[in-house]
């Protein structure tokens, strides 16, 4: 018989958040997947869940124990995953873990539960529309350097994870590549009893963050990047123009201006041939 993994989603800080189901699926396991026995021990004690088999799955074991699993799934076991907190997979361990299992034909269950980014997202007061979630960015060299480009540069809305010993260099740098006046908000503690959200530009969440350390994960959710100025006949003229010095024809010239531009190519192909005729 083909066991079954089930990815449950925990509470964020409050406990009142896990749901009924979620409580039936622990207590239905043969094996438990947990970041931190201690900490998923108080939460099935605190339901009143036999404790099942634990097993360490974290940043540092979920490689080594993903195969482990997997034959516990071929056993024909019932596998829960949990985090620490929020949902398993996102910015935390189990997505090695679930590929696996897919890869091995098991079947995959998934309770959905509280998720930081989301409720961050949503209690910003920004565009939700359209947005991307960033995680935890690199922690330094080129690979910070070239996300924090992305990042400035990308338009929807972007939801970031940061430690707190981590979140005033996190906003300098953010600062420094996106501009000061960046709408921006902070979530920090949601959920618990000291739960925060401040918003406003990123200068001033930096001087907010620099003032009080703020303690407790943080969620960072930083509007878009401003869509560029429509280009003008001006812009297009120096384009093409330049285009056409470099030695292409008035119809390439047109084509490779338009696709930069984001203009007709009709309108870049009649100020190219204008352009041309002048020369």
């Amino acid at each position: 018989m083909s066991g079954v993994l089930t990815l449950v989603g925990t509470p964020i800080g409050n406990l009142g958040d896990l749901a009924p189901r979620a409580v039936e699926a622990l207590a239905a396991a043969d094996v438990i997947c947990c970041e931190d026995t201690r900490r998923t021990g108080r939460l099935l004690q605190h339901f009143g869940v036999e404790r099942p088999r634990l097993v360490v799955i974290n940043e540092h074991t979920e490689a080594l124990e993903t195969a482990r699993v997997v034959k516990l799934l071929d056993d024909g076991r019932r596998v829960a995953v949990v985090t620490d907190a929020g949902m398993p997979g996102i910015s935390d361990p189990g997505e090695r873990l679930v590929a696996a299992a897919v890869e091995a034909g098991h079947s995959i269950e998934v309770l959905p539960g509280p998720s930081a980014a989301v409720a961050a997202l949503v209690v910003s007061g920004l565009p939700t529309g359209r947005f991307v979630f960033e995680g935890f960015l690199p922690r330094k060299g080129s690979a910070r350097a070239e996300r924090l480009a992305v990042v400035a540069a990308e338009p929807r809305t972007v939801v970031l994870y940061e430690a707190p010993h981590r979140v005033v260099r996190t906003l300098s740098d953010l600062v420094e590549s996106c501009g000061g006046s960046r709408p921006v908000a902070v979530a920090r503690e949601l959920t618990k009893l000291h739960e925060e959200v401040w918003r406003g530009d990123l200068s001033g969440a930096l001087a907010w963050a620099e003032d009080r350390e703020p303690p407790g994960e943080l969620v960072l959710v930083l509007a878009g990047a401003p869509a560029a100025p429509p280009a003008t006949d001006t812009d297009i003229h120096a384009a093409v123009g330049a285009a056409l010095a470099e030695g292409l024809s008035v119809r390439d010239a047109a084509s490779a201006v338009a696709a930069e531009l984001g203009v007709p190519r009709r309108r870049a192909y009649d100020i190219a041939l204008a352009v041309s005729r002048d020369t």
